[in-house]
């Protein structure tokens, strides 16, 4: 058995404001990936009729459960135990698709399956962290909009990383190995924000971080590549101004991390709503604005 909770009941805030951002009307057809408790699916169907919602669930049990719920209120959408990735074609087209897991690519099923002019809301969130609600608009074969506001949902499941461990960037060595110093006036502290994480991990593809924490309330931030061959470790004391930084490898990470936070001050410090997000035939593009602004990458 997995100590890692896979489905969970979304508070009632974040429900309900995902709803409005689907902005369904009369005789639209949703499809929703990720029954969790039914909760969703019970709303929608209220609101559309049972005949125009479509439910996903990868967990037999859960959807077992979900059923249970539904049956109890006496709602009936269709609820289909699958991959939430490959949506569900007998349904389609569908003019609305919400997701309640998070994801880190757009599924192009998810595209494919949706009307020209419907809607996809769904959280999104880079590798490194930090997560927003992408409302994209479809349009043939390119889904683009903006980030409505901030979220933290579990991930699909089939979009879970398998990161590397900590001695896999050792091989046996001592920290700090033949790592290169130098100091550092950006503290750790400002980087671990939600909307920091985020717009960093927009910039810095490839890389994760952990944090090592000590009893006097200092830290070691450490940032890693995915790919096991760098590493970067900052370490944060309370009240100092100046914070040692260790390198290794082919990408120098803090200084990846150091010019994406600074690009992000530099553009005003914004938030998720000033971010976007365009999905097409050439992949997945963030963006600051307007999509004709593509964040830069860093590294």
């Amino acid at each position: 058995m997995g100590r890692t909770p896979s489905s969970s009941s979304s508070q009632p805030h974040m429900v309900f404001s995902m709803l409005a951002d689907l902005d369904v009307k009369d005789g639209q057809r949703v499809l929703e990936i990720g029954t969790g408790t039914g909760w969703s699916s019970a709303l929608l169907a209220h609101r559309l009729g049972a005949e125009n919602v479509v439910s996903i669930e990868f967990d037999p049990e859960v959807a077992k459960g979900a059923g249970e719920n539904l049956r109890t209120a006496g709602i009936s959408p269709l609820v289909i135990v699958g991959d939430g990735r490959r949506g569900y074609v007998g349904g389609a087209p569908y003019d609305r698709v919400i997701a309640t897991c998070s994801i880190g690519e757009v599924p192009r099923a998810w595209v494919d399956q949706t009307r020209t002019g419907g809607l996809i809301v769904a959280p999104w969130g880079p590798l490194y962290g930090g997560e927003a609600i992408a409302r994209l608009t479809v349009d043939g074969e390119t889904a683009s909009g903006s980030f409505t506001r901030s979220s933290a949902f579990m991930r699909l499941r089939q979009q879970r990383p398998e990161l590397p461990e900590h001695d896999a960037y050792f091989k046996g060595q001592e920290w700090p190995a033949d790592g290169t110093r130098s100091t550092s006036t950006l503290s750790p502290a400002e980087v671990g924000g939600w909307v920091e994480q985020f717009a960093i991990g927009l910039q810095m593809a490839g890389a994760f971080w952990t944090v090592e924490r000590y009893d006097d309330g200092a830290y070691t931030l450490w940032t890693y590549s995915t790919d096991a061959l760098s590493w970067a470790s900052a370490d944060y004391e309370p009240g100092a101004d100046s914070f040692d930084v260790v390198q290794f490898g082919p990408r120098r990470l803090w200084y990846e991390t150091e010019a994406a936070y600074y690009w992000w001050e530099g553009q005003g410090r914004p938030g998720f709503d000033r971010f976007g997000l365009t999905v097409d035939s050439d992949g997945e593009r963030a963006w600051l604005d307007s999509p004709d602004h593509p964040v830069p990458a860093v590294g």
